[in-house]
């Protein structure tokens, strides 16, 4: 009875870690669902605010110097390497899209998108402030140039360090969860049946039946004498 009782125990305690594994799982799942983790949507919304703030340096410098309609016609339809920001959003917007494209729609979990456009940054910032004359026009001509190549490694950083290796344990702690309820039955045996140990009790009756038979035969023999 000890034995059956352990082994009962046993069972209900298996099934009860099973259903504690089962319900883990289950908001991973619906998490899943949502299409799109809560890391990576903070990498696509740090992307967003990297293209609205260059945007809005840039709208402040046209302002600045003269006035947006004026400023727009010389640096956009009369646009000079050497003087023109223009490019500098042309830049952030190339960022943008091919990041959103690349990590919010593909949902791509390797760093080439980003290496490509944090390059294409670096080289092309690098190379206009040697050969342009944007460090002659105030403060603008150092501030863009710093904040786009600045926002464009803290991208890199963010997704590297943050956004690919988070998913990655997410998702080796999912399997494991996942497997768990299938290694569980074999850890722990099901509870054995009542009917392998069972073993009917003798009967008062039946005992008494045998002590009549084993003195039947001297009764008998006292008779005959």
């Amino acid at each position: 009875m000890d034995s059956l009782y352990g082994s009962s125990v046993d069972s209900h305690a298996t099934h009860r870690d099973v259903g504690s594994l089962s319900g883990r799982v289950e908001p991973y799942d619906a998490s899943e669902k949502k299409g799109i983790s809560d890391v990576r949507r903070t990498f696509c919304l740090f992307v967003t605010f990297d293209l609205l703030f260059i945007t809005l340096l840039w709208i402040i410098e046209l302002n600045v110097n003269g006035g947006i309609e004026q400023q727009l016609d010389k640096e956009v339809l009369h646009y000079d390497y050497h003087a023109s920001f223009f490019d500098i959003f042309l830049l952030a917007v190339f960022r943008f899209a091919a990041l959103i494209l690349a990590y919010a729609v593909c949902k791509l979990r390797h760093w080439w998108a980003i290496a490509i456009t944090t390059a294409a940054t670096s080289g092309f910032l690098i190379a206009k402030v040697i050969l342009s004359k944007l460090l002659s026009q105030g403060a603008f001509g150092y501030l863009l140039p710093i904040m786009s190549f600045v926002l464009a490694w803290l991208e890199t950083w963010l997704l590297d360090f943050k956004v690919l290796p988070q998913e990655a344990e997410e998702e080796n702690r999912y399997l494991c969860i996942r497997d768990a309820p299938e290694r569980a039955p074999l850890m722990h045996p099901g509870p054995l049946s009542d009917g392998q140990f069972y073993s009917p009790p003798e009967s008062v009756a039946d005992s008494d039946e045998e002590l009549d038979d084993k003195h039947d035969p001297d009764d008998a023999e006292k008779g005959l004498i």
